[in-house]
């Protein structure tokens, strides 16, 4: 019998039994399904995540439209079930597929994994058990797809080496392509699939993580990664795109309620801000922007082509695109009156960002955000976020007094040399924000506090810091539920046994995947879900592998120490992160960079996409920069 039809069939019997079947049928506007049969190459975009967060993801949005717009391709889509579903799956001997044209993951010819954080591991372990596929790169021979994995989180693959056949390290919008045109030359030629890996060695950004072999010293540090086949490079350099390519227009409208319903549109790619815990700011340099002309033309066509009624214009600093004001201006002409909401996230704490919002005129809709993330002058200059307390007051004076009754402020707390007092002035400050704002609207005016815990992470200035603990970590937060309480003030936290193993997770070597796989086979997913994130089944896990969490996470590292990670390159070079890492003790504050080079190394990394094509503008003061420390 057709395998198909088997599986419709069972599907309209299970489906009426689980919650929100939506999540499992397919069929959204604007996702395409193609002839299966007329198709070379079969290509499964896999979020490990539920249908709600996952559909809205912009980077597998990208990719589904870029690999759909080739005929000789097509990209279907999965995410993880949710438990109810899930349960549904083995109890039938139904293996994990594809929601497009309902085929089993297994048939794909690549799996394609989209990791933006660590606490998708055991989602991805599930995942692929769902799909019958066996867990270990070791144990998958030709005759299964090929697996891949790309996203913030695969900058430091080494803990799921074990699990991928290769990472795609930095922007997939190209190099995915280069992986296609590798497999389809393997596929003719009926080889073993080690050819395969061998051949994809050969594509820059691909890391072969079964050529490579971590060493450990006698007391068990990480001392060096050798490679094991001669043709694998000894350092794999991210994939970036000299200009910044396609935005999707044909969003995928989902058939049930999700996160982010919305028309997102990336105006911007990178950061010269420079914080120094910001692992984002750090892997995702140079600066590269789309036009206005652009911007508007997409979020014309996306809205025609979808019905949305909210436009999100993403990056990670939006006061810094060069035209801010001349697209908000535009924006607002050229969409008055239909209706929309516009956001703007990551703006400056300034007056400037107060006009842009106000110009967005539906943007009230919400609450106005800001990031101080520390609250003395002497954290600030620690984690390199000059934000005076005045400026800070004066910004959220000109939130309130414009018709806004929400401001929220986002904090962290566990950053390197972190005193009790420099917590407490969090509280302080946020009462003087909400001072100010019952100034200038009255009682009306709150003051929401999102504080985070800081993790120190791979390719940022702060990567030879420790975690810090988790008692002192819960002490702090006492405090602040002790000062954040009464009219007007809300106090937001993370739970400290998330953020010790996001922080193992990130920090961790190749070790760390039988911790990984022996808490999935004791029931761990869906960590990134507070419900769902069961701490003993991870401690039980680190006892099992006979390793001690604390190794990762409560140890300070020597300035001579190798990484896990320190094979792959992101562009910006380890000694600019150390000389960052030293300024940070001395208190010394960096400026914006597009103001003053200071030597990262991203220029020289990719010079060679400059002359390639001459047309390509970075944000960046030279192109041979001199040394600046």
């Amino acid at each position: 019998m057709n395998l198909n039809i088997t599986l419709s069939e069972q599907l309209e019997r299970i489906l009426p039994l689980v919650e929100k079947p939506g999540r499992y049928v397919g069929g959204e506007y604007n996702s395409i399904v193609k002839n299966w049969d007329q198709i070379e190459t079969k290509i499964a975009l896999v979020f490990p995540d539920i249908y709600d967060i996952g559909l809205s993801n912009l980077g597998l949005q990208i990719l589904y439209e870029l690999i759909n717009d080739k005929q000789n391709l097509l990209a279907e889509r999965a995410y993880s079930p949710w438990q109810d579903m899930e349960g549904m799956l083995r109890k039938h001997d139904i293996p994990l597929y594809s929601l497009e044209s309902k085929n089993p993951l297994l048939n794909f010819d690549i799996i394609g994994l989209t990791l933006p954080y660590e606490s998708l591991y055991t989602n991805t372990l599930n995942l692929l058990d769902l799909s019958k596929i066996p867990i270990h790169s070791a144990e998958r021979d030709e005759n299964f797809p090929l697996i891949i994995a790309g996203g913030h989180a695969t900058y430091n693959p080494e803990p799921m080496a074990p699990f991928i056949d290769a990472f795609l390290i930095g922007e997939g919008e190209e190099i995915l392509f280069d992986v296609i045109e590798v497999y389809q030359k393997w596929k003719k030629s009926n080889q073993a699939k080690a050819t395969l890996l061998e051949n994809l060695t050969q594509v820059d950004g691909v890391y072969i993580p079964s050529f490579y072999k971590p060493v450990y010293d006698s007391d068990g540090l990480f001392k060096e990664i050798k490679t094991t086949n001669k043709i694998a490079p000894k350092k794999i350099t991210k994939r970036i795109m000299g200009r910044l390519p396609y935005a999707p227009t044909k969003f995928i409208v989902p058939s049930i309620s999700v996160v982010h319903n919305r028309v997102a549109v990336e105006i911007m790619r990178g950061c010269t801000r420079g914080c120094r815990f910001c692992h984002a700011g750090m892997v995702n340099r140079p600066i590269r922007e789309r036009s206005v002309e652009d911007i508007t033309q997409t979020i014309e066509e996306a809205l025609k082509n979808t019905g949305f009624e909210e436009v999100a214009l993403l990056s990670l600093s939006s006061s810094d695109y060069t035209n801010i004001l001349e697209l908000v201006e535009k924006i607002s002409t050229n969409f008055e009156g239909k209706n929309l909401t516009i956001s703007l996230p990551s703006l400056r704490i300034d007056s400037f960002s107060v006009d842009l919002m106000e110009k967005l005129k539906d943007s009230r809709k919400g609450g106005f955000t800001l990031a101080p993330e520390a609250a003395t002058d002497r954290m600030r200059s620690i984690i390199n976020k000059p934000i005076s307390e005045e400026l800070l007051l004066s910004t959220a004076h000109e939130i309130f007094s414009r018709g806004w009754h929400t401001l929220k402020l986002y904090f962290m707390i566990g950053h390197p040399s972190e005193t009790l007092e420099d917590v407490a002035s969090i509280a302080t400050l946020c009462k003087k924000v909400l001072a100010v704002g019952r100034k200038a609207i009255g009682n009306r005016a709150k003051v929401h506090a999102g504080v985070s815990t800081f993790v120190p992470k791979p390719h940022t200035p702060f990567q030879w810091v420790a975690c810090d603990q988790e008692e002192s970590i819960y002490e702090k937060q006492r405090l602040l539920r002790e000062e954040l309480r009464g009219p007007g003030l809300k106090f937001n936290w993370t739970d400290p046994k998330e953020t010790m193993k996001e922080a193992w997770l990130s920090r961790g070597d190749r070790r760390l995947a039988n911790v990984i796989e022996t808490a999935w086979r004791n029931g761990a997913k869906f960590d990134a879900w507070q419900d769902f994130h069961n701490h003993e089944i991870w401690m039980n896990a680190f006892i099992e592998a006979n390793i001690d969490p604390g190794f990762y996470i409560h140890r300070e590292r020597d300035l001579q120490e190798t990484f896990p990670w320190d094979h792959i390159s992101p562009g910006v070079k380890k000694t600019y992160l150390k000389t960052e890492y030293l300024n940070s003790l001395s208190l010394r504050l960096r400026g914006d960079c597009r103001e003053q080079c200071y030597a990262c190394g991203i220029t020289q990394a990719f010079n060679h996409l400059r002359r390639e094509d001459p047309g390509i503008i970075w944000k960046c003061p030279n192109l041979n920069p001199r040394r600046s420390n």
